[in-house]
């Protein structure tokens, strides 16, 4: 078997994701499972539950997981690669502890996850990794065998991401009129988190201002910046913008914001901006709502042309980049010596994510790392 096929050790994929409602009836209940612990009032909730019912209760993500689930099992059918594809989430059915449940019933006993969030942070990362131990926990309380479960290195700089990206950016650039084109600016947006989880995200000791997140983030946008200007000839101004704070307002967190972004390109000269959501897999809440509605609607009220290119989703380039790390990670652990595809300057992510990487405010155990309890 060579390596185009050979998926060994690992007899199982699992696609981890964060969960949607799918009903007006799930929305509260949803978002109680997303800030469980955290103490945020049912007004508060209330009021991000609203931005949901405009979409008549449902999230995009599951509908988009579900057709990244069948991508990836045709892909891996097409290429002769014999390896389940499972799918679970965080905060919504299917539920990650049911799906390992599923999994170990059906006699998988080395997966690899697949984390919807291409970058380090605490809720990007680490974050996933807990779950993950926690169900583990459930499943050895339950008197299960446990699978080991392994998790894919961040994939932000592959090839099969940053070219997806950029072939977005292309496209929407093109659906600006010709007259505004050239002078548009790119913005490319991602999730904001409080400053502090920023800068201790990635493996310490390297923290600092903005941490991993943050580099990793600027490489990313810096890479396709300069990908659009060598297909197009021209030098398109861009900035790293965020999006979609959630926290208290005396807690710092990343800036500038997208909607305060958009007011000021106007007085940088800008004629038209194009909106790239290059923190984000797929078309979900954030993007609809935060750039789709939100940020549009800003940009029409101070008359500045505005689009929003595509997400990576189910991108037959993007589908084929996760077989690749399947397969890279696959032969590491077999003792052999892959090609590591990255593109920018950062190079190729770790493996296995080292002890206190993207560490949260309270220590919790983590599986999939080098300070997993289920080694």
């Amino acid at each position: 078997m060579d390596r185009a096929t050979n998926a060994h050790p690992y007899d199982a994929v699992l696609l981890l994701s964060f969960g949607g409602p799918e009903g007006p009836d799930d929305v509260l209940p949803f978002l109680e499972n997303v800030t469980r612990g955290r103490g945020i009032p049912k007004e508060r909730l209330a009021e991000v539950g609203a931005h949901y019912h405009l979409f008549g209760g449902v999230s995009p993500i599951n509908e988009q997981n579900r057709t990244l689930l069948a991508a990836l099992r045709a892909d891996f059918a097409a290429q002769g690669l014999d390896l389940p594809v499972y799918w679970g989430n965080r905060n919504w059915a299917p539920y990650l502890t049911d799906t390992l449940r599923e999994m170990v019933a059906d006699g998988r006993r080395r997966i690899l996850a697949l984390v919807t969030s291409a970058y380090a942070s605490y809720s990007g990362c680490r974050q996933y990794r807990e779950d993950l131990a926690a169900a583990l926990a459930t499943l050895e309380e339950e008197g299960r065998e446990l699978p080991r479960v392994d998790k894919l290195r961040l994939y932000y700089n592959h090839p099969g991401f940053l070219t997806t990206v950029t072939e977005g950016v292309l496209a929407a650039l093109a659906e600006l009129p010709e007259e505004v084109r050239r002078g548009a600016h790119l913005a490319f947006t991602t999730h904001s988190i409080p400053d502090a989880a920023a800068d201790v995200s990635g493996p310490p000791p390297a923290h600092g201002p903005g941490g991993a997140y943050v580099a990793q983030h600027l490489d990313a946008a810096g890479y396709v910046a300069g990908a659009v200007r060598e297909a197009t000839g021209v030098d398109y101004p861009w900035e790293l913008v965020y999006q979609s704070r959630s926290g208290a307002p005396h807690v710092p967190w990343l800036e500038p914001d997208i909607v305060d972004h958009l007011r000021g390109l106007p007085g940088k000269g800008a004629s038209a901006v194009v909106m790239i959501p290059i923190g984000f897999v797929s078309d979900h809440m954030e993007v609809r709502f935060d750039l789709d509605t939100e940020a549009m609607e800003a940009a029409k009220e101070i008359g500045l042309p505005a689009v929003r290119s595509a997400t990576v989703g189910a991108d037959p380039r993007f589908v084929a980049a996760v077989r690749d790390l399947v397969l890279e990670r696959a032969a590491t652990e077999r003792g052999e010596r892959p090609g590591r595809a990255a593109l920018g300057d950062l190079g190729p992510s770790h493996d296995v994510c080292p002890a206190g990487c993207c560490q949260g405010r309270v220590a919790k155990p983590a599986a999939a790392g080098a300070d997993s309890p289920f080694a």
